[in-house]
């Protein structure tokens, strides 16, 4: 089972908020809001993109690198995937 599994229905939560944050910033540029509370918006949903990011991030290194049992092999290929996933998120 992914660990995603475990924490679903907060991961769920925090993906609806800032489907939400995403739905007022359509919203705002489609009601031709002021540029500064659409940048704020842009900011806000950024920062909540980075905090889910942090707890997946956090989640998957518990899981896949720091559990007591795993093999090389499984630290290895776990390290690889977040160092991947990271590089990517860092563009």
């Amino acid at each position: 089972m992914a660990h995603t599994a475990t924490n679903k229905e907060a991961l769920l939560a925090r993906v609806r908020r800032i489907s939400g944050q995403l739905a007022a910033i359509e919203k705002a540029i489609a009601d031709e809001a002021a540029c500064n509370a659409i940048l704020h918006q842009v900011a806000g949903v950024r920062g909540a993109v980075g905090g889910l990011m942090d707890e997946l991030v956090g989640d998957h290194i518990q899981q896949h690198l720091a559990q007591p049992g795993l093999s090389d092999a499984e630290r290895a290929e776990a390290a690889q995937d977040i160092i991947a996933a990271i590089r990517r998120y860092a563009k």
